[in-house]
């Protein structure tokens, strides 16, 4: 039995627009693919992130539970997709690269994605497990794997993925198996150990490898990168996922071998919905280290622009349409935040009492709009017709926009607010949310210490962690 949610998404599956259903009539489970924590996640990563939120939001303010978790991939995601012999892990290879400790730059990565997120106001998830953490979970996944005959143990010693075993491979992004041959642009390397070139590894043997390497049951070695969401979608979401996130980049080949490594093991289809954001271009041009056009949270809090600045345009371009973002766009939006906010002070000082029944219309109005596949463009346009109406009331209009700040975040009514948060602060909130998670009691002890010296008294409730001020 299922719960329609009245919330319809674009399923890139089905290429069509799909309601979103709670598949155990309980809380709604999503799973956003997360960040590799080797570098900084940039506004480009940050945009697809704020799907999951977007989604959680919505589905909150129209009553619905929701369960998100979100991986933190610190070991297993190659250099290239394909995982080939010479391939580097990509936090290994930085941790060289600066002659660090490799899970100390993951903890270092990890504890800065924390903090980047909070920053555009992006909900924390229920859970954030790590690959690193999770290796017991593939290990039995990938002896299902080879039980069922969908994987086996390749002449070299490392355990593959039987691509042929799975014969709707393809159905995310329409790459088939018999047009996927070596030397095209998604190219499979020819692994000696392989049956067929299109299988991919799911265990490496370490070989020359010293670090970041675990025991199996195949030898000594690391997982390959998409056995480890298939692993902890189902195992932290009980083998099921209503909507399944990630960027386009994902779509192929981490999807589409996820699908079929996690199908394999439920013998059904496990992801009722794939939800894929477009990607991000910076000032025309796709962002990259090479073209030193990487724009970071910290860059527009150092140019003196409010993160949430960032929110607001991403919420402004539809999420399935490629986004060009500018320095103009920011310092527009950061203006608008800034009239909203003012505004909202004016309007609360109206003599004129609320119109309860017009504002709660209104509110529906834009709430419908955003049920459609997250038009959050139009839901934007319809918030400035409301701004520029002064046939409403003050109050009215600031009773619409308090109620769908709990949807857009972004900050409109401060004042109501026990206090504004420094970023260290919202850190070690979003660090004791995952200790007690992963039940390291003692680290959640250590971080309501800190906070406390910071003047924060954090509140454990049956519904999670709250705080308050005790200036």
């Amino acid at each position: 039995m299922s719960t329609p949610t009245g919330i319809f998404l674009f399923d890139t599956q089905s290429h069509s627009t799909q309601e979103l259903q709670i598949s155990d009539n309980n809380e709604l489970r999503l799973y956003c693919c997360g960040p590799t924590v080797y570098r900084d996640a940039h506004v480009g990563n940050l945009r697809t992130f704020l799907l999951a939120d977007l989604i959680l939001r919505l589905a909150k303010m129209k009553g619905h539970r929701v369960r998100l978790i979100q991986n933190i991939t610190d070991v297993g995601h190659m250099g290239s997709d394909f995982q080939g012999a010479d391939e580097e892990d990509k936090v290994l290879a930085e941790a060289q690269r600066v002659k660090v400790d490799p899970l100390d730059i993951a903890r270092r990565y990890e504890t800065k994605f924390h903090a980047d997120v909070a920053a555009i106001g992006i909900t924390p998830a229920n859970l954030y497990p790590r690959a690193s953490d999770s290796i017991e979970l593939m290990h039995n996944l990938i002896s299902e794997l080879i039980d069922n005959d969908s994987a086996y143990v390749g002449t070299d010693g490392n355990v593959y993925f039987d691509a042929q075993s799975f014969p709707s491979y393809g159905a995310i992004s329409g790459n088939r198996l018999d047009s996927l041959k070596p030397g095209n642009k998604f190219e499979f390397t020819e692994d000696a150990g392989k049956k067929f070139h299109a299988d991919w590894a799911l265990w490496k043997l370490a070989k020359d490898r010293t670090t970041m390497i675990w025991d199996s049951p195949w030898g000594a070695g690391f997982p390959g990168w998409h056995i480890e969401c298939s692993a902890m979608s189902l195992h932290h979401l009980n083998g099921h996922i209503d909507v399944h996130l990630g960027g386009i980049d994902l779509r192929f080949p981490h999807h589409e071998n996820e699908r079929a490594q996690s199908n394999a093991i439920a013998g059904s289809e496990v992801t009722d919905i794939w939800l894929h954001g477009e990607h991000l271009l910076f000032e025309g041009r796709k962002m990259s280290k090479s073209a030193r056009n990487v724009l970071l949270v910290s860059d527009l809090i150092r140019d003196g622009y409010d993160p949430l600045a960032a929110r607001l345009c991403f919420m402004e371009n539809k999420y399935r349409s490629q986004m060009d973002l500018t320095w103009s766009a920011i310092e527009a939006a950061d203006s608008t935040l800034k009239r909203w906010r003012r505004k909202y002070q004016e309007w609360r000082k109206d003599e004129l009492v609320a119109d309860k029944v017009l504002a709660q219309g209104l509110i529906d109005d834009i709430i419908s709009i955003l049920s459609n596949d997250l038009d959050t463009p139009k839901a934007i346009i319809k918030l400035r017709e409301i701004e520029r109406d002064e046939a409403i009331t003050g109050q009215t209009r600031a009773d619409v926009f308090e109620v769908l700040d709990q949807f857009f975040a972004l900050n409109i009514s401060p004042e109501l607010e026990v206090r504004t948060l420094e970023v260290d602060e919202q850190v070690l909130l979003d660090e004791r949310i995952l200790a007690r998670a992963n039940k390291d009691f003692a680290r959640s002890d250590s971080l309501r210490d800190q906070l406390l010296l910071k003047n924060i008294r954090v509140i454990d409730t049956s519904g999670g962690q709250t705080w308050e001020s005790i200036d």
